[in-house]
């Protein structure tokens, strides 16, 4: 049962994530904490913030980390199969049609609405991690974090890895976390 509920955690995301991993994040989390409740919101962002420093395709790492915590082998690759499956199946039937059509403009007006549906899903998402981070570091950790963050990614253009390291140390060793 727990293969197919990991299929299912990562198939829906990969058929429904118009854009690929950063669309699928928020579907991916609703998933994995809400549905099936194997991470909390904080476990989840702390998943993610890893894998984003990770070379690759954030909805991949992600599968195959909550795969492989759930099921072990069979499970991360059962969950990192689920997430490329839609495509795949995608690529193969519609290849042809996506050619044909790329350039209508239908398509385009159809992908400019998707945009900003995705854009406030990931507000939403952002909104929950500072909620979280809000409750359990306080108000002045939280202004601290984001404000050295957007200076060391904006202004000094420092890879969002460190970043992400930076504040995972942080936290470790300030935050008791």
């Amino acid at each position: 049962m727990i293969y197919w509920q990991i299929f299912v955690a990562f198939f829906i995301p990969g058929v429904v994530g118009y854009g690929g991993g950063p669309a699928s994040i928020p579907l991916v989390e609703n998933e994995v904490v809400g549905r099936f409740g194997w991470m909390s919101v904080n476990e989840f962002s702390e998943m993610l913030a890893v894998a984003n420093a990770l070379p690759g395709p954030i909805a991949t790492k992600m599968a195959g980390f909550i795969g492989y915590e759930q099921a072990g082998i069979l499970g991360a690759f059962i969950g990192v199969f689920a997430t490329v499956a839609p495509s795949l199946i995608l690529m193969i039937a519609l290849l042809s049609l996506l050619n044909k059509f790329k350039g209508s403009p239908r398509v385009k007006a159809m992908t400019s609405f998707i945009r900003p549906v995705i854009a406030i899903l990931l507000g939403v998402m952002a909104y929950q991690f500072f909620e979280t981070s809000y409750g359990s570091a306080g108000m002045v950790q939280t202004v601290i974090l984001i404000a050295v963050s957007y200076v060391l990614l904006e202004r000094v253009k420092v890879h969002p890895a460190f970043v992400i390291a930076g504040s995972l140390l942080y936290g470790a060793l300030f935050l008791g976390g």
